[in-house]
């Protein structure tokens, strides 16, 4: 199973490490080709030189040629591999940054919209704990308009007790004062 990174597609770099069999004799011909192949073909020029056949030494030097063309060829391959797996490398570690940049923002978001919903809560409160101390008030208010009114209708019924038991005492004077009269005016009467 291919371990994949951000994306589903495989970070590995790709290096050439994993060969199949047919790469590794693939391979085991080119070093043939390639060091033997350099090493026959100088061989076959000096000694097309030597014994002054010019087919021969061509030859050689056309081994020679091939087996530089195909190391040359190789180191490219291997070159552009490389650079192949830096390219997948760097990708990878754009598609993280991208991600994480992501991540960041959504929490950056999370964060903003709980010290949103933070504040509203507080502000709620704040409200809910205004309105319970102006209702609070209010009620104060009304009772001790309550008292006042209940004190003023003590002293009114007070006062009218008081201004009664005068108009009684009046009252009772007034029928003293008739009655001595009525007497003074009956003993005058009888003098």
């Amino acid at each position: 199973m291919v371990n994949t990174g951000v994306g589903g597609i495989d970070a590995r770099p790709r290096l050439g490490i994993e060969e199949s069999e047919e790469d590794e004799m693939a391979g085991e011909e080119r070093i043939a080709g390639g060091v033997v192949g350099k090493v026959a073909g100088k061989v076959k020029e000096k000694v097309g030189e030597v014994i002054n056949n010019d087919d021969l030494a061509r030859e050689g030097r056309l081994q020679q040629s091939q087996a530089d063309a195909d190391r040359e060829a190789r180191e490219r391959a291997k070159l552009a591999e490389e650079r192949q797996a830096e390219a997948d490398l760097d990708a990878a570690k754009d598609r993280i940054q991208l991600e994480r940049e992501r991540l960041r923002t959504e929490v950056a978001e999370e964060n903003t919209e709980a010290a949103i919903e933070r504040e509203k809560h507080a502000e709620e409160s704040a409200i809910e704990a205004e309105t319970a101390r102006a209702e609070r008030q209010a009620e104060a208010a009304a009772a001790r308009e309550q008292a006042q009114a209940a004190a003023a209708e003590a002293r009114a019924k007070q006062e009218h007790a008081i201004e009664k038991d005068e108009a009684a005492r009046l009252d009772e004077a007034a029928r003293r004062a008739e009655a001595r009269a009525e007497a003074m005016e009956r003993q005058g009467g009888q003098q």
